[in-house]
């Protein structure tokens, strides 16, 4: 790998990074900030999952995401692909999760797939499709 896509490789992990705080932190600003206003987001590999916008998602988001009384992403093992100012982009994540009325932990654990552009203002999202491949206590299940 060249020193230039060590440099981009590192911009793309602070991407994904300030994509788990955001979510973890309900900060929907810095949510749309990661990804392009023509983003297209599939998380329908997770229970009551959507598929939609940019604007689409923060909506959901913004009214499911703080009633869980946790939640907590790691998004780890990086790799990226670069074109030029494109980069196909695979990342592991982890997130436990407390829903509400439960009292018993979840978790569930997959992959992050980015089609990522170079943009004046840093690489962006313009398409996230989770892949969520194992889900401990989803939502529905009994305590």
């Amino acid at each position: 790998m060249h020193d230039h896509d060590v440099r981009q490789l590192e911009e793309i992990r602070q991407v994904l990074n300030r994509y788990a705080r955001a979510v973890d932190t309900h900060d929907w600003d810095l949510y749309r900030s990661l990804f392009t206003e023509d983003a297209t987001l599939d998380y329908t590999s997770v229970p009551f999952g959507i598929r939609g916008s940019r604007e689409e998602i923060v909506d959901w988001l913004e009214h499911s995401i703080p009633l869980m009384p946790m939640t907590m992403h790691y998004v780890t093992n990086v790799e990226a692909q670069f074109d030029g100012d494109t980069a196909t982009v695979r990342a592991q994540f982890y997130n436990p999760m407390q829903f509400p009325g439960s009292t018993e932990l979840s978790s569930c654990g997959g992959y992050y797939h980015h089609e990522m552009v170079r943009t004046e203002d840093g690489w962006r999202s313009r398409n996230l499709r989770e892949e969520n491949v194992w889900f401990v206590n989803p939502p529905g299940s009994a305590d």
